[in-house]
């Protein structure tokens, strides 16, 4: 049996994180422009990532995460 973690450092992609995220991608997206979720780092064209430190300090309090 596996379980799901997603690492405390590195780079994550929407499918990667999407199981511990409580929003929809589209969402996700609505946070992101308001600055209230971790901004996305563009690797090209068809290529976001997120920071994982960014994703644990705004899953632990999304309410209070400000980007």
């Amino acid at each position: 049996m596996t379980t799901l973690s997603l690492p405390t450092q590195g780079l994550s992609r929407w499918k990667q994180f999407q199981p511990f995220c409580p929003f929809s991608k589209e969402k996700w997206r609505q946070l992101v422009l308001e600055g209230k979720a971790p901004q996305p780092i563009k690797l090209g064209a068809r290529c976001t990532m997120y920071r994982n430190e960014e994703l644990h300090k705004f899953f632990e309090s999304p309410l209070d995460y400000r980007a």
